[in-house]
């Protein structure tokens, strides 16, 4: 058994400065100059595009695309089925599915795991299988799920994968979230030991969740080396919620209902027993109750070495749950709105889906990217905390984020340096929520590329390659390097429309360097730190456990170097633990460093 745990219940929270964009919108919310509304929120954002970016490009660029679809290629044939086909009209069918990249095999390939969505019998509600694909090299990809035991599992209507290694055995899981149940999947060898199987323990590891989840972090939370769980869930959707009357956006097409016709659900903190068990101490922490959750992510926003959460909600405040614990127990104070990442720059929240965390300012703190709703923009906070408190800045507008106007409805998200020039682009994927959007926004949309030049981002798009000249309905994207050349790669899943595979192929002009991290005894470390100097400019990573949207992506960090070839330094900072340094770490590589080992290792795998 684990031993004795102190459960601390969050302490009020301290006063702080206000940032002047908060300030101004919390003075404006009290005036009632402000108005909080729904998904359907027709304040238009300060920055517009007046052209429709959802028309397909005609004008193709000149010069090589950045990415090109090798769906084909690949040999994978899957499609996320969300059942709307029942003419149900029911909100669960709008999250959609996410994507998991998992080296399952432990081959040193990510392997690509694809939830299955569902589909309903009469009022019953039912999930299709999810698929495993085996990363076989050169590109091919072989259907495993029925030799991994997936086809044995009933799974519920899925939205999220989420892969870590919940037991600190050296492989990785899958946790499952969806309508009216959790999945945990164990990886595990096979009776003849010759391969490896996913066996259902959600019932053996007290993961008895029955309410709807959407998406799901984790992280070390104490300090006692096992990862703890975040669910995010969202609304009392059933079908004696489903509102078939009164659910329009232009007063007469039945369509998905609003959010704001649902009450938001629970979200829980299940504690990691050890042994191979969780406890929900949602009720001890005293959690907010208010939010319908969307994507939660677990990282370091204050440097402290303790992971803390980030949770965007549809509608509703954003969530920032600052870890206040000592080792051994868990406290966790909730500051969105005083840190200044619960709402957008007028004080309103906002129809948020995706999110994640990144050095995009080379400040060397984790700043965070939300997607949101239709006439909204993407929120960008940035990061300006010091030691005395946690503070961010509204910065879509300064950064020209906002130059893509608020045409979109935004899901997966990536802090991804595509071209290695030493600075992170955001790689955004959209599709509309509903049924019968007006022309405006069309519910078929493109993605959204964007080129961090030295912390401001230009729209490069149509540069992207075909699958960014035309629209989709994308909900998960997953960011990771499928054949270990360096580049980031990305999946997408989306409603009802095949996965795709792009492939990053952009010029090979701008050197990099790669870095799996491993824990002392193989444990969680969310909430590390890695940075290196190369040429005396540093450059900063953050281990995530969640983010994007439902997905997961490859746990590896990737620095561009732009023309910088010299061996460079490196510093990581472990969660809950020390520092350690190397010298000399050569470039256009990946390298394995391990928590108190003083040598950086060379894992097989290789350009």
């Amino acid at each position: 058994m684990p031993p004795p745990f102190h459960i601390v219940p969050a302490r009020p929270a301290r006063a702080r400065w206000f940032n002047m964009h908060l300030g101004l919108a919390l003075i404006a919310s009290v005036a009632g100059l402000v108005i909080v509304a729904g998904c359907n929120n027709n304040n238009q954002p300060p920055a517009i595009n007046v052209s429709n970016p959802n028309e397909p490009t005609k004008d193709v660029p000149q010069g090589a695309p950045l990415f090109q679809d090798v769906t084909a290629q690949t040999g994978i044939q899957f499609t996320y089925r969300n059942g709307e086909d029942a003419n149900n009209f029911a909100i669960i069918e709008s999250l959609g599915g996410g994507v998991a990249l998992i080296d399952y095999d432990g081959d040193g390939r990510f392997d690509i795991f694809l939830s299955g969505g569902g589909y309903y019998e009469g009022k019953k509600v039912l999930g299709h299988p999810c698929r495993l694909y085996r990363n076989l090299g050169d590109w091919k990809f072989q259907d495993v799920s029925k030799e991994v035991g997936l086809d044995a599992i009933q799974p519920c209507f899925t939205h999220g994968a989420a892969a870590f290694d919940y037991d600190n055995d050296g492989w990785p899981d899958i946790l499952l979230t969806g309508y009216n149940r959790l999945v945990l999947l164990h990886n595990e060898p096979t009776p003849d030991g010759k391969g490896r199987r996913f066996v259902d323990v959600t019932q053996k590891a007290g993961l008895n969740d029955k309410t709807w989840s959407s998406c799901a972090a984790w992280g070390d939370l104490d300090g006692d080396g096992y990862p703890d769980l975040y669910i995010s869930h969202y609304g009392d959707w059933g079908f004696d919620t489903n509102h078939p009357t009164d659910c329009t956006y232009d007063g007469k097409t039945r369509d998905v209902c609003q959010p704001r016709k649902f009450k938001p659900l629970q979200h829980y903190v299940y504690r990691n027993n050890r042994d191979g068990t969780f406890t929900d101490i949602t009720a001890q922490l005293k959690l907010r109750n208010d939010g319908k959750g969307m994507a939660p992510m677990m990282a370091d926003f204050n440097g402290d070495g303790h992971p803390d959460i980030y949770v965007a909600n549809d509608t509703d405040d954003n969530y920032l749950y600052m870890n206040r614990g000592r080792r051994g127990e868990i406290v966790l104070e909730e500051v969105g709105l005083l840190a200044g990442v619960a709402r957008d720059e007028r004080g309103t929240p906002n129809g948020s889906m995706g999110v994640d965390v990144g050095d995009y300012d080379h400040s060397g703190r984790p700043s965070i990217i939300v997607t949101n709703y239709e006439n909204e923009l993407p929120a960008l906070y940035q990061n300006i905390s010091d030691a005395k408190r946690e503070s961010f800045n509204f910065a879509t507008i300064s950064t020209g984020i906002g130059a893509i106007g608020g045409n979109y409805v935004g899901w997966g998200v990536g802090f991804v340096d595509f071209d290695h020039d030493g600075w992170e682009d955001l790689l955004l994927v959209n599709g509309h929520a509903i049924r019968y959007p007006n022309a405006k926004f069309g519910r078929q949309q493109k993605p959204v590329l964007l080129h961090n030049e030295k912390g401001r981002f230009k729209a490069v798009t149509p540069e992207g390659g075909p699958y960014f000249r035309e629209v989709h309905n994308a909900r998960g994207a997953a960011f990771g390097d499928l054949d270990n050349d360096g580049k980031i790669d990305v999946v997408i899943s989306h409603l009802n429309e095949p996965v795709t595979i792009l492939r990053n192929v952009s010029p090979d002009q701008n050197h990099w360097v790669g870095f799996e991290l491993v824990g002392d005894k193989k444990r969680a470390i969310v909430g590390a730190r890695i940075e290196i100097d190369s040429g005396g400019v540093k450059r900063t990573r953050f281990t995530k456990g969640g983010g994007s949207f439902a997905s997961t992506s490859d746990p590896r960090h990737v620095f561009g170097l732009g023309g910088e070839a010299k061996p460079v330094k490196v510093k990581v900072t472990w969660p809950w633990g020390g520092v350690q340094e190397w010298e000399g770490v050569a470039v256009d590589r990946y390298w394995r460093l391990v928590e108190g080992k003083t040598d950086a290792e060379k894992p097989g795998y290789q350009p």
